[in-house]
């Protein structure tokens, strides 16, 4: 990851409940989340579903509108104040010209599909005792810069069960 990261010509400060992105949007950027913390969400009539989260040390991105370069339905907001490396599609486009930085890129790209799968069959097949036990093993750093509320709707479950499945 450090050489995606060193790619980086640009770093900036985003506000609590700042957007990075917004609905509608066009986004070729990847983060690489120097300090704070950030969530992926969706937004229809009713309520907001978070899908993801980024915190010290991740990457994040808009991954449909980077790969395609269409608007895409996804907000990224700051949970807490949150520096940012930002890493432009035209640095990818030029760093991807070697096979060797071409196939660490599909590692990633790998990883992040699979944490994805993971926590999509986790919503819909387990109970939330498990999901919880599942992040807890899988992202532990997650339960240290992410507040409650925002975890449990990340796990489908309200903040009064989270903190019973903590408590537990």
């Amino acid at each position: 990851m450090k050489e995606i990261v060193e790619l980086s010509e640009r770093t900036i400060t985003i506000d609590r409940n700042e957007f990075l992105k917004v609905k509608g949007s066009i986004d070729t950027n990847i983060y690489y989340v120097e300090s704070g913390s950030l969530r992926i969400f969706v937004l229809d009539e009713f309520e907001e579903q978070i899908i993801r989260f980024g915190y010290k040390n991740n990457l994040i991105l808009s991954l449909d509108s980077f790969l395609t370069g269409k608007p895409s339905g996804l907000y990224i907001q700051a949970i807490k104040k949150t520096v940012v490396k930002i890493i432009t599609k035209h640095q990818i486009d030029h760093f991807l010209k070697t096979e060797t930085n071409r196939n660490f890129w599909t590692t990633i790209l790998e990883k992040l599909v699979i944490q994805q799968m993971e926590r999509e069959i986790d919503i819909l097949t387990n109970s939330p005792k498990v999901r919880y036990e599942r992040v807890l093993k899988r992202s532990p750093q997650l339960f240290q810069e992410i507040p409650n509320k925002y975890i449990a709707n990340y796990l489908r479950m309200s903040a009064e069960t989270l903190s019973r499945l903590k408590k537990s």
